[in-house]
């Protein structure tokens, strides 16, 4: 690809990355440490005249946000990774790497999706899915350098964010949001309960997302000679900041003027 070209594209694909990305994390951590809080102290009345109004509006942003960040997030993938041989794999292609890397991170929704449809206790789950997730950039490790894992883990938790926004958050929020207006049937109390645990892994790895997505910029981090555990350690804390947030969200603090 001409260098040129490539680095237009670079630059449109990025802004667009940028800016929808932050209309979609912006929103999700609005629904996670802000309105989950609020609705809380909703009575009957309440619900019935915010909800429909709220919600439809807020989850338009959140959904196209999830939709934008993802395809520009993919486009990006190809136009610096596979197009600007930024795969670190001298025995392979750029495109082949890459795209190896791509179905893995397809398949980890596969997985995710089907691990949490069956598991019951959170702990469990959380422990089960580092593991998964350890798994996987050792993999991305064997064929693809230190900046690309981190990428290639960023999507990964990106790709499993977005699928969760299409096919598990907003068709239950529908079926919410139609209950509380009375245009359809009360919803089961699974569909509630679906839709905020997916919003809240989202939350979870929003937080390893963003360090992944910004890592590109220092070598030091991700030219470290075991960059996959590195990876594996900031996910870690990245977990253990977003646990500190949703603790501090359920306290007084937040509320008082």
């Amino acid at each position: 690809m001409d260098s040129n070209l490539n680095e237009w594209l670079n630059l449109v694909f990025r802004w667009i990355h940028v800016l929808a990305g932050v209309m979609w994390i912006g929103h999700l951590w609005f629904f996670n440490f802000v309105n989950a809080q609020l609705a809380k102290t909703y009575d009957a009345d309440s619900r019935k005249k915010v909800v429909p109004e709220l919600m439809p509006r807020a989850l338009y942003w959140f959904r196209w946000g999830a939709a934008y960040t993802w395809v520009s997030g993919i486009l990006l993938l190809w136009v610096v990774y596979w197009a600007g041989n930024a795969m670190g794999n001298d025995r392979m292609s750029s495109y082949g790497s890459g795209g190896i890397g791509l179905l893995i991170v397809l398949i980890g929704f596969v997985v995710y999706d089907l691990l949490w449809k069956n598991m019951k206790n959170e702990t469990t789950g959380m422990i089960v899915s580092l593991v998964l997730f350890a798994l996987v950039v050792f993999i991305f490790h064997l064929f693809m350098g230190g900046r690309a894992v981190f990428i290639y883990a960023g999507s990964l938790f990106g790709t499993i964010m977005a699928a969760n926004v299409w096919m598990r958050i907003w068709p239950n929020q529908r079926k919410i949001i139609a209950g509380v207006k009375g245009t359809g049937p009360a919803a089961d109390p699974s569909i509630p309960a679906i839709a905020s645990l997916r919003s809240k892994h989202n939350t979870y790895m929003s937080f390893p997302l963003i360090f992944f997505m910004v890592s590109n910029h220092f070598p030091t981090v991700y030219g470290a000679d075991a960059a996959w555990v590195v990876a594996i350690v900031f996910v870690i804390v990245g977990w253990g900041i977003t646990k500190f947030l949703f603790n501090k969200s359920a306290t007084p603090a937040p509320a008082k003027f």
